[in-house]
């Protein structure tokens, strides 16, 4: 007796038009993810580290403009009286004052002129700071475009020097970073800030953090 065996072949079946259709269409969205992931990583090397680079190279110009406007600068002389201060005795009027005691004089106050918009027109040094340590430019504003170029001067507030708050707003992580660091601060450090009047030093008492509408 003879024994046979037979083999059957089957051929795969060709792919129905659904399982083409599903197969491009993962095809098409695993290239979408990745072409976004690669724009999203180009992105975010770009905001931080070419906009610094350009930023860096950028405050050098803006420096030498600063400086160039400090010889240019509009500075007044003025009689200033400190909030709360008792007035002065006019030195014409012979009925006041505590007889031959000579009239005291009128403390006056360096007044500079406020610059025009987007105007480099001071110098902050933080000697705690590394990046800060050789100074980084103020602008006058706090627009979009100004804080690209340096810190900025918010225009509703006094300049630096002037009697009151002084506000200087900077970036943290971008175009260049100016107030990285700026929470290592602590109580005692200095910060100046040379404007046409010359140079004025504060010293950092306390560091607080506060919300975007806490503009008080």
């Amino acid at each position: 007796m003879t024994d046979v065996s037979q083999e059957t072949a089957v051929a795969p079946s060709a792919p129905s038009r659904f399982g083409l259709a599903m197969m491009k269409g993962v095809r098409f969205t695993g290239w979408t993810f990745i072409w976004i992931g690669l724009f999203l990583l180009g992105f975010v090397f770009h905001q931080l580290f070419v906009t610094t680079w350009f930023a860096q190279q950028n405050n050098a110009s803006l420096e030498e403009q600063a400086l160039e406007y400090f010889g240019t600068a509009e500075v007044q002389e003025v009689a200033y009286t400190e909030p709360g201060a008792p007035a002065l005795v006019d030195p014409e009027d012979q009925t006041g004052g505590s007889g031959t005691d000579a009239p005291e004089a009128a403390p006056t106050l360096l007044v500079e002129s406020p610059p025009p918009s987007g105007q480099p027109f001071a110098i902050i040094r933080i000697p705690s700071i590394e990046r800060l340590e050789g100074g980084w430019t103020v602008v006058e504003g706090v627009s979009r475009a100004d804080l690209k170029n340096g810190a900025g001067h918010m225009p509703t507030t006094p300049l630096p020097g002037q009697p009151g708050n002084s506000v200087i707003s900077g970036h943290r992580t971008t175009y260049g970073a100016p107030f990285h660091e700026l929470d290592q601060l602590v109580p005692g450090d200095t910060i100046e800030v040379v404007t046409a009047l010359g140079v004025h030093t504060y010293a950092v008492q306390e560091t607080i953090i506060v919300r975007p509408t806490e503009i008080w």
